[in-house]
């Protein structure tokens, strides 16, 4: 996977490794900015292969296989893998039975989500149950630890991470990611128009270096798709405004929008944000 950097050059880097919403595009116009579904990587520097610190990760989409190819890979066994997950719709959770620390006796691994741990595990394990996987959740040879997140800040080394509640059918939850000094917001599946979770949006992103925000939408596709949980290029340039974010993240492009779409957009939302872009696999921030 070829890492492109962007000017930003900050404490903590946040690694793109599935941008893309509802089911995975795998076609030639898609894959510059990639095909993959929800996954997103923090970490506390870039130290190179043999890194041994723990490995924050938010949400399980097919990217996240590529990611565990990566960990597998390194010469030095990563500390624990922490594993959030924002909801349990399947475009954040289908990588999930293909990541290979799952398979390790030497992983570690913790899943985070705003339920009790033993709707948690239910759920992981319903997706690799007979007929649909042929490995059961069981069978499984990694450390495996389920975990509710609540409101109050959880310290992962030097980064905290504090959920909140966003907009969306059956529900969803937003991620601030923080150290001194830095801070991201992770929001991916957010539908505007709710008083409570607009509020609750702001103030965690209030001066937030990165906001990474739903913009699955353009303002005049969603006139038609009002209820179905996601947002547009142009709310998530007024949230920003809103909120002080110094930089916007256009995520979770619609499996509809090829390369050229996405270019599109972008270019409309930086004129009226100009620090926006859309994010790619392999984009390091």
């Amino acid at each position: 996977m070829n890492l492109r950097k962007s000017p930003s050059v900050a404490p903590f880097h946040l690694r793109f490794w599935g941008v893309r919403g509802s089911i995975p595009t795998p076609y030639p116009d898609h894959l510059g900015f990639g095909g993959n579904t929800s996954c997103m990587q923090v970490v506390s520097e870039v130290s190179g292969s043999d890194q041994s610190e723990d490995i924050l990760i938010f949400d399980a989409g097919t990217g996240i296989r590529a990611l565990g190819r990566e960990i597998a890979a390194r010469p030095k066994s990563p500390g624990t893998i922490h594993i959030f997950l924002t909801h349990f719709h399947w475009d954040h959770l289908q990588g999930l039975p293909y990541f290979l620390p799952l398979f390790s006796p030497a992983s570690n691994l913790v899943f985070h989500s705003a339920h009790p741990p033993e709707k948690l595990r239910a759920v992981l394990a319903a997706q690799m149950q007979a007929p649909y996987f042929p490995f059961l959740f069981d069978q499984l040879t990694s450390h495996i630890e389920f975990r509710a997140i609540g409101a109050a800040p959880q310290r992962f080394g030097s980064v905290t991470v504090e959920a909140f509640p966003l907009h969306h059918p059956q529900g969803s939850v937003g991620f601030r990611i923080a150290e001194p000094q830095k801070s991201a917001v992770f929001a991916p599946d957010h539908e505007h128009g709710d008083p409570a979770s607009h509020l609750g949006l702001i103030a965690m992103s209030q001066g937030a270096d990165v906001l990474v925000y739903d913009a699955q939408y353009t303002p005049a596709e969603y006139e038609s798709r009002c209820g179905w949980g996601h947002s547009t290029w142009l709310e998530a340039a007024r949230v920003a405004e809103q909120a002080g974010v110094k930089q916007l993240v256009l995520f979770h492009h619609d499996p509809d929008r090829n390369d050229q779409d996405v270019r599109r957009i972008e270019g409309e939302a930086r004129e009226k944000l100009p620090s926006t872009f859309a994010a790619f696999e392999g984009l390091l921030l």
